[in-house]
């Protein structure tokens, strides 16, 4: 199978400004050359802002046409979250546009109650599964990372796929849980973090990271503004499962939805 080239986009985003952003990440993708994906950070178009009334989108609003416009133009996959609004709720929602403008996504699951995103957001119900060039993507977002059953492997997916806004005070959480989730599932994880400081005054320092699946660190930056990638070996992952098949032992359970 087809190598996956992933690429990390780790920057500053600027508070509740669309425009800049969507003008920012232009400018970097058009340095971006031979990957199939590219993933930006949690609501990247706006920081991780409380204002859904504000700032949420439609599935046909500027922010999803300018990833269609993205995708076309580069001809590689592009996924990021956003603040979506439909059927008068908001999700914050990770969306992966492909060149031909097919959309997938994936809605948040567990809510920052911290943060009161569990106030304005209404939770994900389906944890889903997609597939670039072959490869099984399971896609999750920020807090979701905290909570292993949600992210659990019953062999669907061979890469667990994070996008956050994750503050630097609590980023040896970050580093510890990204490993621990490589480890436990057998799979590759790719994690993007964002830099700066938010509106909340909240400061981010990156610490995007891919991982193996053997919890080794294959590519991983502290703090700068960069992209970072690297090409996924499908026959590593399968000769690693094939040589410890770990995931044959898993437990089997069901999780509530409530």
């Amino acid at each position: 199978m087809h190598d996956l080239n992933i690429s990390l986009v780790q920057t500053i985003v600027a508070w509740e400004d669309k425009q800049t952003n969507l003008d920012h990440f232009t400018n970097i993708i058009e340095t971006i050359s031979d990957t199939d994906l590219v993933v930006l950070p949690e609501m990247f178009n706006t920081g991780f802002s409380m204002n859904p009334s504000k700032n949420g989108e439609s599935m046909e609003g500027p922010t999803i046409q300018w990833m269609k416009h993205v995708t076309e133009q580069k001809q590689f996959e592009l996924a990021g979250s956003l603040i979506i609004e439909e059927n008068d709720k908001y999700f914050n929602r990770f969306v992966k546009v492909s060149p031909s403008g097919e959309t997938e996504y994936y809605d948040k699951r567990h809510a920052f109650s911290m943060a009161g995103e569990d106030k304005v957001f209404n939770k994900g119900s389906e944890r889903v599964v997609w597939n670039t060039k072959g490869w099984k993507i399971c896609p999750q977002v920020c807090y979701d990372l905290r909570f292993p059953v949600w992210s659990r492997n019953d062999s669907a997916y061979d890469v667990l796929l994070y996008t956050a806004n994750w503050p630097e005070k609590r980023i040896s959480h970050w580093l510890a849980l990204t490993k621990a989730r490589a480890i436990e599932n057998q799979c590759y994880v790719a994690a993007v973090n964002r830099t700066g400081q938010d509106g909340e005054g909240i400061d981010y320092n990156g610490n995007s990271v891919i991982i193996d699946f053997d919890g080794q660190s294959l590519v991983h930056d502290e703090g700068q503004d960069v992209v970072l990638s690297f090409s996924l070996s499908k026959e590593k992952l399968d000769n690693r499962r094939a040589q410890f098949p770990v995931l044959n032992d898993r437990d089997s359970f069901s999780v509530g939805l409530a």
